[in-house]
């Protein structure tokens, strides 16, 4: 009776080839910085910034990335580093086996690409589009305000068949990529693309729904999506991060929030973040119509865990003039 061979994962692989190329090229043996996870874009593997640090490495040049390549099963090979603290929230990525940095992602039926150097992918977010992709949107008009790459203007237009998306977006690299994404996808013809900083390029009046997707905080945005909206009202769907469970929180306030979106009872913040949101969406309308506007939230949903005791959220807000 044979047994059966014992199958080496790839980080016992890399580490073993790497081993034996280190000692072929009659140099010590180094593991400590050979990574044992990285990400996987097609035929690019992003490997995290520790990898590969030790001096000696450097010794093996070209070498070096032709046995990661071979043993990982790639053709490109890039290395990230800690984003830069930038208006545009830029990757540092460095390019170490070949020269082009696009890569291809496809999530629910959907294709967005982009240069893997100068844009950021958010993962994360992945159950917000699908969410999204849900919704029926057929016959409205929707802003998105922070439209990066696409990763919202595109289910919109795919999966909730919104007759029209003005995708506004100030990255210059971000546009390149949401235009060819447009095409890829084969809904160019119903988006306008807004280029430039939203509170000059957004459109007014025009929206049914506002998607403002941005992270920690999008309020910069909340009057520029106030004035977006349609005279008749819309939704806002609002992104925020919400701390939780630091210290004790007074009863929530009524904010005709939708029990089977958000546990109240056991996240009091959630509310009442929420309802700080609605007063101050709703003040804002008012002032900029000179007539009193609601703003309720529908539905809070948690996207995901941001930090600790941090949460990703977003609100649905309803907003519209008072029939008082």
């Amino acid at each position: 009776m044979t047994r059966k061979k014992k199958c080496l994962s790839p980080y016992e692989n890399l580490k073993n080839n790497l081993s034996y190329l280190l000692v072929k090229s009659g140099l010590d043996i180094i593991v400590d910085d050979i990574p044992s996870k990285w990400e996987k874009h097609g035929d690019l593997i992003l490997l995290p910034p520790s990898s590969f640090q030790n001096e000696m490495w450097s010794i093996l040049g070209e070498e070096l990335w032709n046995a990661v390549a071979m043993t990982l099963k790639c053709n490109r090979i890039a290395r990230k580093f800690p984003i830069n603290n930038d208006d545009f929230r830029s990757p540092r990525v460095e390019m170490l086996k070949g020269s082009d940095s696009w890569v291809l992602h496809i999530d629910n039926k959907i294709k967005y690409t982009y240069d893997i150097t100068k844009c950021m992918f958010s993962a994360g977010n992945i159950s917000e589009k699908l969410r999204i992709a849900q919704l029926s949107c057929k016959g409205e008009t929707i802003v998105d305000l922070y439209a990066g790459i696409g990763y919202f203007t595109i289910p919109y237009l795919v999966h909730a068949k919104a007759s029209l998306v003005h995708a506004c977006e100030w990255n210059p690299h971000a546009v390149e990529a949401l235009a060819r994404n447009l095409r890829l996808n084969n809904v160019k013809d119903r988006c306008i693309i807004h280029y430039g900083d939203n509170r000059e390029a957004c459109p007014k009046g025009v929206a049914d729904r506002v998607n403002l997707g941005l992270i920690p905080s999008s309020e910069k945005g909340w009057e520029t999506a106030c004035k977006a909206l349609k005279s008749t009202g819309g939704i806002l769907h609002i992104h925020g991060n919400v701390t939780s469970k630091l210290h004790s929180v007074p009863n929530a306030k009524d904010i005709n929030v939708e029990q089977k979106n958000v546990h109240s009872h056991r996240n009091p913040e959630w509310s009442l973040w929420a309802g700080d949101v609605c007063i101050r969406i709703s003040d804002t309308l008012t002032q900029l119509y000179s007539t009193k506007w609601t703003a309720n939230a529908a539905s809070i949903i948690r996207i995901k865990s941001y930090a600790p005791h941090i949460d990703h959220l977003v609100a649905d807000i309803c907003c519209k003039p008072s029939e008082d």
